[in-house]
């Protein structure tokens, strides 16, 4: 006498079908999800769950057992349920202390909790004895690390943020006509270092080795405007950051740019930027015009995009016997780099910076 054809019956919308074929054929998926697609796509082909059982190459109870899950739970079927495992040594109390503690602020005169003092604190305190291997289980699942951080900045409460970012990032991409616009900013403290051995260059298989002494000559600072329109760069080595050495340099640029032209400049809230005696400067040449770059966002200003170029091209590796050496470097790359600039493409969508 023939198996009568089981009761659940399976039927799949050509979107289900083809999610379950893809499961069914997939080469990192879990061996048991596979079994559990193949399992439904047959009974939705109205075999019984013999036959089923002996083409899967499983036991008729389980061919059974996952039709019915899949009636009852759809797609979550394909997953494994959770299992209970062991019962929790810790009862849920302890478990939140392990987490209180770790996300307090540890005793005097630590700074940081480890697994290791979490567990002898509580020990100490609680009575509760568990281990630090433990205290990292519970922390884990919690998904809480006290041993790492992350630096942020309190952006301040200035409701104009974003208008005066959107301003500046709208003069990046819509230059004002007859206007030169000038990104300008100071890169200070720029060490001149020679290593005591000398480098000894990568060959094949074998890295760059440099040596990790080194000797300190002193320091080099660098005032910078680039032009955001053709990416050129006019650069001072200076002595002082101040507003005598600032507006001496802008004298130099209102002397270099044509006279028929205007000169914007975007800049940030440097001390040197906002003096008085650079405020009384900028009223008497009308020509210059400002726009500031708002507190604690001088990542705004297009210049410090050229200073990241110097530092990875120039001064990360470079070798200076003294100041001197070091400002004839750095005047000898803005040359080189002159004749090769090219504008950022400035981007207000996400999308990565490149240089046109």
């Amino acid at each position: 006498m023939a198996r009568a054809a089981s009761t659940d019956v399976i039927c799949l919308s050509r979107r289900r079908r083809r999610k379950l074929e893809r499961i069914s054929r997939a080469q990192t998926a879990p061996a048991r999800e596979v079994r559990r697609a193949r399992i439904v796509l047959l009974a939705a082909a109205k075999l019984p769950n013999a036959a089923i059982a002996r083409q899967v190459g499983c036991h008729v109870d389980t061919a059974r057992a996952t039709r019915r899950r899949y009636l009852a739970e759809g797609m979550r079927a394909m997953k494994d349920r959770l299992r209970p495992g062991r019962a929790l040594v810790y009862d849920i109390d302890a478990r939140l202390l392990v987490i209180a503690t770790a996300t307090s602020a540890p005793p005097e005169p630590d700074t940081c909790w480890t697994h290791q003092r979490i567990a002898g604190h509580l020990r100490a305190t609680a009575g509760i004895g568990i281990s630090a291997s433990q205290a990292g289980r519970i922390l884990a699942d919690a998904d809480i690390k006290p041993h790492q951080v992350r630096g942020w900045l309190n952006r301040p409460d200035d409701p104009h943020f974003f208008t005066r970012a959107g301003q500046i990032c709208a003069l990046y991409l819509s230059p004002p006509a007859n206007t030169v616009l000038l990104s300008l900013d100071e890169k200070t403290g720029i060490q001149a270092r020679s290593r005591k051995h000398p480098t000894r260059r990568a060959g094949p298989g074998r890295r760059e080795r440099r040596e990790f002494e080194y000797v300190r000559h002193g320091t080099v600072s660098l005032m910078a405007a680039m032009n955001v329109t053709d990416g050129q760069v006019l650069g001072k080595i200076i002595t002082r950051n101040d507003s005598a050495t600032f507006t001496a340099f802008l004298t130099e640029i209102d002397q270099v740019i044509p006279p028929h032209l205007g000169i914007h400049l975007v800049m940030d809230n440097g001390s040197s930027h906002t003096s008085k005696a650079t405020r009384a400067w900028l009223a008497a040449h009308p020509r210059f015009q400002v726009t500031y770059t708002p507190k604690h966002a001088s990542w705004l200003n297009m210049v410090e995009l050229w200073f990241s170029i110097l530092g990875r091209r120039l001064l990360r590796r470079g070798e200076f016997r003294s100041r001197e050496h070091l400002a004839a470097k750095i005047t000898d790359f803005i040359i080189a780099y002159d004749q090769q600039a090219k504008p950022f493409r400035w981007s207000y969508d996400g999308r990565p910076l490149k240089a046109a």
